[in-house]
């Protein structure tokens, strides 16, 4: 790994604050982060603690009140190609079918320099990565919420991007479908090497999946509290994972964060 590699995004000194109508609301305060390239960071922390703000920064969806970020050494300033986003609610268009939804990101990113056969292949690539060839010719309505979800991840993916950002995507979801989901992302990751960043809540879900989990304290002036390296070997199976010491450890750690050290929300709440 290069040096640029091991910095692939960078947060340099990033605050965040919002106008409000009762004044100013700073939600972030001194973010400092790296990202690697390939690595899979997970963001978690009490609800209002900024998890969603930072990564609508990455994502250039919102601009910094201060402080940088920077994507493969370039400035991030708003949306790109290269940074897709998987957010908790699907946002398909319902009246376009599985394949139509993800052809029309397909057709956006490559449209200019593609032919039509070209961009189809993409499309079908994409859709079959989650599992999903059968269900190309179905519309949102038709199909179930964990299928909806795969179809925002092919979306996202069929982008080809160098960073998937992921808001909470299995949240809505039930236990049993959203384990099958963190299943396919872990191996959907593997397979396309893509440097994840992913708000949860879940501290199961951050410990499966992450290379390394950041804590956040708690808001208003969120910052970051804690980051944990997971250590432990992939591939993972969770069923494996659920007696080995280093998880249970891992486990721990981000729960004793949460709730002794952050815990006062819960018991304001």
């Amino acid at each position: 790994m290069s040096a640029d590699d091991s910095k692939y995004i960078e947060i340099q000194g990033v605050a965040q604050t919002f106008k409000t109508q009762k004044g100013l609301f700073p939600a972030l305060r001194d973010i400092h982060l790296t990202v690697a390239k390939g690595e899979f960071v997970a963001l978690i922390g009490h609800s209002g603690c900024g998890k969603s703000t930072l990564l609508n920064l990455i994502a250039g969806l919102t601009t910094p009140t201060s402080g940088v970020l920077l994507c493969a050494d370039r400035e991030i300033d708003g949306p790109g190609p290269e940074r897709a986003v998987v957010f908790q609610n699907h946002s398909l268009l319902p009246w376009l079918t599985c394949f139509e939804n993800v052809y029309l990101a397909v057709e956006r990113v490559f449209g200019a320099t593609e032919k039509r056969a070209q961009l189809k292949a993409r499309t079908d690539a994409a859709l079959a990565l989650v599992g999903l060839s059968h269900a190309a010719s179905k519309r949102p309505g038709e199909i179930s919420g964990g299928m909806k979800q795969r179809v925002g991840i092919a979306r996202a993916l069929s982008m080809e991007p160098k960073v998937l950002l992921m808001d909470e995507p299995f949240g809505a979801l039930d236990a049993l479908t959203r384990a099958r989901l963190q299943d396919e992302l872990l191996e959907i990751v593997a397979t396309t090497q893509a440097t994840v960043v992913m708000v949860t809540h879940d501290v199961d879900e951050a410990v499966l999946l992450a290379d390394r989990i950041v804590m956040m304290t708690n808001g208003p002036a969120a910052t970051i509290g804690e980051v944990l390296r997971v250590d432990l070997p992939r591939p993972r199976h969770r069923v494996a994972l659920a007696d080995d010491p280093r998880y249970q450890q891992c486990r721990k750690a981000v729960i004793d964060f949460l709730y002794t050290r952050q815990g006062h929300v819960e018991k304001a709440a």
